[in-house]
């Protein structure tokens, strides 16, 4: 493959992951909110004469289409919200969503969520490490963010390391435990995988890689 080709790759796969990065949370939202809708109407329609069905389907289904269209239009928001109009359009979009009171809090959650697994560029976390939390014999995945340094550490004989444990399905929430560095369980999984594990509560399991301890 040519490097022109790769350049072209690489540049799209950028563009489509950006355009998921700002759709996911905004799309998700709205799906919520149209199930939450939705209930209402159906405990409501009950009560009301001749509940009308708006639903219609079209006469002949493309298979595939759907999901092609959905791709080109995730790709090209991608590539348009770098720009002026881009960032403009999704700012007006969070103001609009900052204003309704429930909404504005399943985006946040969601787009802090989104952000956290889609970003590549951040190095706070940087290595999964298991943790016996919150008593023996009970383990948790935490992130070592550095060594404990300043007034923590010398108040203390053993080497510390700061780990934070995220809380399920949020991973931007949790606590930091300053933890001797001979009980940390040092795992070769992924932080990406490692976060996306937290946020499915367990559903999403990464390939098993064999463990080291660092004593």
């Amino acid at each position: 493959m040519s490097e022109e080709k790769i350049g072209l790759f690489a540049r799209f796969r950028r563009y489509f992951l950006a355009g998921i990065l700002v759709t996911s949370p905004i799309l998700i939202t709205i799906y919520v909110t149209w199930i939450i809708i939705n209930f209402i109407d159906s405990q409501v329609a009950g009560l009301l004469p001749d509940s009308l069905d708006f639903t219609k389907q079209l006469p002949h289904q493309i298979p595939g289409i759907g999901l092609i269209i959905s791709i080109v239009v995730i790709t090209f928001i991608g590539a348009i919200t770098p720009g002026f109009i881009g960032r403009t359009l999704l700012k007006a979009g969070e103001r609009v969503l900052d204003k309704m009171p429930v909404v504005r809090s399943i985006y946040g959650a969601i787009k802090q969520i989104m952000e956290t697994v889609m970003s590549t560029n951040s190095d706070s976390f940087r290595e999964v490490v298991l943790v016996e939390y919150p008593r023996k014999k009970i383990w948790v995945i935490g992130f070592v963010t550095g060594e404990t340094k300043g007034e923590v550490q010398t108040l203390n004989d053993e080497t510390l390391i700061n780990v934070f444990i995220p809380t399920t399905p949020n991973p931007t929430s949790g606590f930091l435990l300053f933890v001797p560095k001979k009980d940390l369980i040092y795992m070769k999984m992924k932080v990406e995988d490692a976060v996306k594990m937290v946020i499915s509560g367990g559903i999403v399991t990464p390939k098993m890689k064999t463990n080291k301890i660092n004593q």
